[in-house]
């Protein structure tokens, strides 16, 4: 049953955190995307959602955009072949048989709130201007050479399977501020509670929605107002210094639109300035290519909290864990389990109760436990792994522990 949305900054913000949660909970493994895609769209910014087929992208990026009441959505899948007027609006046929030479803008690009668009770097090179403008501008020039069109979107949700190979769709890469990499399911118990999702009849969702125009409010503004205290610009421009150093460098106009982000994470949270943790979201903004990611975020995670360094050591100990357990594949149980007892059993329950300890201590400091939480959940899905994998246990069972 649907909960209506209402005005106002702290309930647009409370009823934003409630569809966060509840997709969250609903999309395994994806609650730092649904956040990131709040806070993108709070930010009037653009994001792309990169991963392989059947990740649940497009599945995402619908359910999200459908909980906004009274915005016109519009997706499309793009191909090398995409003409302009499709995306923009069609010939009026009806009106060109008259001698009128118009489009039909209704239901296209040109009047949507917020857009889902699906293979982007496919975008044909007739539509390549029209694309930058309309996500740079939000405008549209029509084929007959009229008036720009000004669009009222607030932001666009894009997704691919692969990175830009050419410079056409670099150009559109570099207009997509918010870079989010999702893959499979890597839990087996959360695979399994996925299995189990499509032969049972589950319950009615909470669905909790928001108005467009109070969306609208929050974005233009709400987050706006947000304080950036002078610590944060410090914070960022040391930051900056440090990506630098490891030639890792983003141009002006990234990094000031990225201090809209900032405001927009805090404002979700319902703070009304901007806090160390909220610099957590920068680690989807700073790099150009996957293998650069894990670079940025520790770098980024350094400057959030004191925590940061150790949880990702434990998470390089983590992933270690993983590539042995790949190079095992194969292998005899008897020797797997023999890898179990004399090496991965005690790494991961040792990592699994420092990570405990590390997000305690991080919570009663009031610091943010976003990447802490992070860590412990590849520890978890590795184990479960571990479990399922070398040892046998069933993947139900396994969830049960957790």
């Amino acid at each position: 049953m649907g909960v209506s949305g209402g005005r106002g900054s702290g309930d647009t913000a409370g009823r934003l955190r409630a569809i966060r949660d509840e997709l969250s909970d609903r999309f395994f493994e994806r609650a730092d995307v649904v956040r990131t895609l709040l806070v993108t769209l709070l930010a009037g910014q653009h994001s792309l959602v990169l991963g392989p087929p059947g990740t649940a992208k497009s599945e995402l990026a619908r359910e999200l955009t459908g909980r906004i009441v009274g915005a016109s959505y519009w997706e499309i899948l793009l191909s090398k072949f995409t003409a302009p007027t499709r995306m923009f609006g069609p010939i009026d046929v009806a009106a060109l048989s008259r001698g009128e030479y118009r489009q039909v803008y209704e239901g296209r690009a040109t009047t949507a709130h917020i857009a889902f668009i699906d293979e982007i770097f496919k975008c044909s090179t007739a539509a390549l201007n029209e694309t930058l403008g309309y996500l740079n501008e939000r405008i549209y020039h029509p084929e007959n050479g009229g008036e720009p069109i000004r669009c009222p979107l607030i932001g666009a949700i894009t997704a691919s399977n692969e990175l830009p190979t050419g410079e056409d769709s670099a150009a559109i890469y570099d207009r997509l501020l918010v870079r989010i990499e999702v893959g499979y399911l890597e839990d087996p118990s959360n695979f399994a509670s996925l299995v189990r999702s499509a032969v049972g009849r589950p319950a009615e969702p909470r669905r909790t929605t928001v108005e467009l125009a109070a969306l609208q409010e929050a974005v233009t503004v709400d987050v706006p107002s947000v304080e950036v205290p002078d610590a944060i610009v410090d914070a960022v421009c040391t930051l900056r210094a440090a990506l630098r150093r490891k030639e890792l460098v983003a141009s002006d106009r990234r990094w000031r639109q990225a201090v809209g982000l900032l405001q927009a994470s805090a404002y979700l949270d319902g703070r009304p300035a901007v806090a160390e943790t909220d610099l957590s979201v920068l680690t989807h903004v700073l790099w150009n290519s996957p293998a650069e990611r894990p670079t940025v975020e520790r770098e980024v995670l350094h400057l959030v909290h004191p925590d940061a360094k150790e949880a990702l050591d434990l998470a390089d100990t983590i992933e270690e864990l993983e590539t042995q357990l790949d190079a095992m594949a194969g292998q005899s149980r008897e020797a797997l389990s023999d890898w179990v007892i004399k090496k991965a059993h005690n790494k991961l329950a040792t990592a699994g109760q420092r990570l405990e300890q590390l997000r305690e201590e991080a919570a009663n400091a009031g610091r943010s436990t976003a990447a802490i939480d992070r860590v412990t959940g590849r520890q978890r899905a590795v184990r479960a792994r571990v479990l399922t994998e070398a040892l046998g246990v069933d993947a139900s069972a396994v969830r049960a522990q957790f």
